[in-house]
């Protein structure tokens, strides 16, 4: 470890901690029923790169340094191989468990002393949530962003299902931001909205706080990590940020070797639940690759309401290559907002505690791709829904134009969809070209230890979604390899029917999209 020290003074790792690499460190909620609530994941691995970062008493926005005597009995993450050396590892924040009150009224025991507990417990997770949340607005701040990302990499599935996170994305090239320098960095910055480095290290910091939630109720859980070549040094300075700002656990290793590419498979497959264990087994660090960042989200959620499996019944589904057979989950939502737009027709279908899965069908003969493109999708999923009140008016305004309260009788299908992209064309398309070329390219401020040029040689997306009768569960990953050298409503019922090609948002608790997705065929 002496040549960490001597490049950069306090960037080495204690003996002790050598041991063995651990996951994020914090408290698990007790799970009921769907492990409490929830799914949906997300894991990004992008060059970068980290060192230990060295603190005291962590913060919701400061990750601690892994304990003398290593993880705690409360600690996330996985065991890793010698080969990977951990550095340090995040701690994530503290929530007390959502009082459920089935847990407190479910023997019909309405006495003070139960009210009293319920209380007590719902004061001590809303202290919990009120702390960890930064009250950021975030309408408008992100919008192109969203709208443009998604469109370009949802289009053009053919007859294929597409999945796309961009909080993952946005999330993954704010940190290789961080990495960057000049017009490398300033292309990343125009894409993500933001006028500054410093702008965007404070957005994505209060995305993660924002979004994250493990209550034993909601799952949403944002992981990140770092993977050091055993070989180079880099910027202090710029590891500690990673750090700090993305809760980032650090680890080291030789690259090129089966062994660290394992241990950073390992560690996502952990953090993802295993749902993208077969993409993630073709993840590789070559032994050129200067440095590796990943970065996880895991959100699942059970429906506020589940589907009774009694009523699920196989039929027809009309994809674009032909009439497949499909199992149709059906609810009826006796009231419901249904919505619609000059081309299509949309759903909300909410998970316990608020969050929600969108449900967007393009009209009769109005393809899902000249939806993306015209805008209209993006725009009904940004929009405020519900508007706000007027005082000076004394009316509602701002709200989506078309919606009614009536009943819903939603049919859909189950399904299990998955995709793999690579972003590459699609990144410089929206704009980030630099860093994928090596002539141009400037990762200054990682100041990484080789005289080759560096550049990111591989982008690779991918995304799955599962739902049933129970609830939706979804993971994601993105990897970034840098190398050295409608019509109105019925009046008072509509039948909502998805047996054609339809898109999907699950969003969180910021309202922003998590995952949005293209179903051709269940």
């Amino acid at each position: 470890m002496n040549r960490y020290k001597k490049a950069n003074e306090g960037i080495h790792a204690p003996e002790d901690v050598k041991e063995k690499a651990v996951r994020p460190q914090g408290r698990r909620g007790g799970y009921t029923r769907w492990a409490g609530a929830v799914a949906a994941l997300l894991a990004v691995v992008l060059i970068g790169g980290i060192a230990m970062y060295s603190g005291k008493q962590p913060t919701a926005d400061q990750p601690a340094p892994l304990s003398e005597n290593g993880p705690g009995p409360q600690a996330r993450g996985v065991g890793v191989p010698a080969e990977a050396t951990a550095l340090s590892a995040a701690q994530y924040p503290e929530i007390h468990p959502y009082p459920r009150q089935d847990d407190y009224f479910g023997s019909y025991d309405y006495s003070d002393k139960d009210y009293e507990k319920y209380d007590a417990a719902y004061d001590a997770w809303r202290a919990d949530m009120e702390a960890l949340r930064t009250g950021t607005d975030y309408t408008g701040l992100m919008d192109e962003f969203l709208s443009r990302s998604s469109t370009q990499f949802l289009a053009g599935a053919g007859e294929d299902n597409r999945v796309y996170s961009p909080l993952n994305v946005y999330l993954a090239l704010s940190m290789l931001a961080e990495t960057a320098g000049d017009n490398s960095r300033a292309q990343i910055l125009n894409l993500l909205q933001v006028d500054s480095i410093e702008a965007l290290r404070e957005r994505a910091n209060a995305l993660w706080r924002d979004n994250y939630r493990d209550d034993g109720t909601v799952t949403a859980i944002l992981g990140n990590s770092l993977w050091l070549r055993d070989d180079f040094t880099y910027s202090k300075k710029t590891l500690d940020t990673l750090a700090k700002n993305y809760y980032a656990s650090a680890f080291s290793g030789k690259m090129g070797t089966e062994e660290y590419n394992q241990a950073l498979r390992d560690w996502l497959n952990e953090q993802t639940h295993g749902l993208l264990a077969e993409q993630a087994q073709g993840l590789e660090m070559p032994a050129d690759t200067a440095l590796a960042l990943a970065s996880t989200l895991y959100f699942k959620a059970a429906w506020d309401g589940e589907f009774d499996p009694g009523n699920t019944e196989t039929d027809r589904f009309h994809a674009l290559s032909g009439d497949v057979d499909a199992d149709f989950m059906h609810k009826t939502i006796e009231t419901g907002t249904y919505y619609w737009g000059e081309h299509f027709s949309a759903v909300e279908l909410r998970f316990q505690e608020g969050r929600s899965m969108w449900l967007i069908l393009p009209d009769e003969g109005y393809a899902v791709d000249k939806l993306l493109e015209s805008g209209e999708a993006m725009d009904f999923l940004l929009h405020d829904k519900h508007g706000r009140w007027d005082e000076k008016t004394q009316e509602t305004v701002g709200a989506w134009p078309g919606q009614k309260r009536l009943k819903i009788n939603l049919s859909m299908p189950k399904f299990d969809v998955s995709s793999d992209l690579d972003l590459i064309a699609g990144l410089k398309a929206l704009g980030v070209t630099d860093v994928f070329d090596p002539a141009v390219s400037n990762f200054g401020p990682l100041e990484a230890s080789t005289g080759d040029p560096q550049y990111i040689s591989q982008a690779k997306h991918a995304a799955r979604v599962k739902v049933d009768e129970e609830g939706c569960e979804a993971a994601a990953y993105t990897v970034m390899i840098m190398t050295c050298g409608a019509a109105p409503p019925p009046d008072e019922e509509v039948d909502f029917t998805l047996d054609r090609p339809f898109l999907f948002a699950v969003t969180g608790d910021s309202g922003l999209p998590l995952f949005t997705g293209v179903v051709n065929q269940p």
